[in-house]
């Protein structure tokens, strides 16, 4: 069960107002868009299921579960934190979770500190950190529950991609709405089974995901940074 104080914390940092410059990302989404992949609401839904169920968002949610259950003990954190790290698709997505983890470390330790947070960033210094285990951290030093926490996570990556397509494509607040009901009867099976996943079975099966991704780098126009 959530506390208050926990269930605060989790709406706070998982708020698109959590300043981490999420919104100058779409995961690829804007090449999908452009190449007439994405079209409408069901394609966008689509899109970004995958992401969560076989892509980025999947490994993300993989190691969101094992840095929490590991917070307590630095050496084996750190090990999932240089995992998270590295298992990036491409250089736009290593960007996106980077900047955006060391942007959560920075304003968490101001505005939540914990020595947890402290003791990660004296250990780690410059190396480049992923947000999602970043925040796994966070919740789980400050005693939010893992299966709540995971939850919000993957709610949180999938509004920031709806919010960037109803942008790109353009679609209507209403759509990005039908986007976000659609998505969120995935989020609590991915959940579940991230959760119950062990390093070694981690991987992806999204290759076009990939691909767009890398091919965003080379877009003629460009809104976001992936």
């Amino acid at each position: 069960m959530l506390t208050d104080g926990a269930l605060q914390h989790l709406l706070a940092w998982t708020s698109p107002a959590y300043p981490v410059g999420a919104f100058t990302y779409s995961h690829g989404l804007e090449t999908a868009v452009d190449d007439q992949r994405v079209r409408d609401v069901a394609g966008l839904a689509f899109y970004i299921e995958a992401v969560l169920a076989r892509g980025g968002g999947w490994v993300d949610a993989v190691l969101f579960g094992h840095g929490w259950r590991t917070a307590a003990d630095p050496q084996a954190f750190d090990e999932v934190a240089a995992l998270a790290a590295a298992f990036r698709g491409s250089s736009e997505t290593a960007l996106e979770s980077h900047q955006q983890g060391r942007s959560f470390l920075t304003v968490t330790r101001r505005a939540w500190p914990h020595p947890a947070l402290d003791g990660f960033a004296g250990r780690w210094g410059d190396r480049p950190i992923a947000h999602a285990v970043v925040l796994a951290l966070a919740c789980a030093a400050h005693g939010v529950p893992l299966e709540p926490a995971l939850h919000a996570y993957l709610h949180g990556t999938a509004a920031n991609l709806v919010s960037a397509g109803v942008r790109l494509v353009p679609l209507g607040q209403t759509d990005g709405q039908i986007a976000t009901a659609l998505l969120a009867r995935s989020i609590p099976p991915i959940a579940a089974r991230a959760i119950a996943t062990p390093l070694d079975d981690l991987g992806t099966a999204a290759p076009l995901l990939e691909l767009a991704s890398i091919h965003h780098e080379t877009l003629y126009t460009r809104l976001f940074r992936s």
